[in-house]
């Protein structure tokens, strides 16, 4: 099968620890990812497998939790 583009949206930081080896394995396997993540309280930096965009928000981390 070709790779195809993926966009990743991961919601908390403990998701994402599960979610990283699949976003891995899918860029061994061909596909372009892009994670998308919040700037504030998310330390994702791009990797070979992944590339990582960053979107500006007008909470403060602990804000964005309570409202979860």
């Amino acid at each position: 099968a070709d790779g195809g583009k993926l966009l990743v949206v991961p919601m908390a930081g403990s998701h994402w620890l599960s979610m990283q080896q699949v976003v891995e394995k899918l860029s061994e396997r061909g596909h372009e990812v892009v994670v998308v993540a919040p700037e504030e309280g998310w330390h994702l930096q791009t990797t070979q497998a992944y590339t990582v965009k960053t979107y500006p928000v007008s909470q403060t981390p602990e804000e964005l939790e309570s409202a979860f």
